[in-house]
């Protein structure tokens, strides 16, 4: 089993960049595929990125991609989400995800461990 707390979101210009950080808990952090997902109010929570359990595969929206990258260190058991050239749209709150499987995956009824999330606001 593993534990999720999220880190580092907050309130950024259009344009401007955040790192989020998912510190994880459990000694087989390494063993979990890791996703993130946001929600914006009003909406469902949808994929952002995922990435298999030792880091060689990434997988992204479109929506994201070129702008934001997934990545983790098993050694300081965290994942990070960097995110340059936010826009308004991608306000959300953003949350962090495990599952216990080589692969990581865009649905999120794959994943059975989930973090607090992060709120992340982008002003225009």
């Amino acid at each position: 089993q593993v534990q999720l707390v999220e880190s580092g979101g907050g309130l950024v210009q259009a344009g401007g960049s955040l790192r989020l950080s998912c510190a994880a808990s459990g000694r087989t952090y390494s063993s979990y595929a890791m996703g993130w997902f946001r929600q914006a109010p009003g909406k469902e929570r949808d994929f952002v990125a995922a990435m298999n359990w030792s880091g060689g595969n990434t997988y992204y929206a479109d929506s994201v991609k070129g702008r934001f990258t997934i990545s983790r260190d098993n050694a300081k058991n965290t994942l990070y989400l960097q995110m340059n050239s936010l826009k308004p749209e991608d306000t959300a709150v953003y949350y962090c995800a495990a599952r216990a499987a080589r692969y990581g995956l865009a649905s999120a009824r794959e994943y059975a461990y989930w973090g607090q999330g992060t709120q992340v606001t982008v002003s225009s």
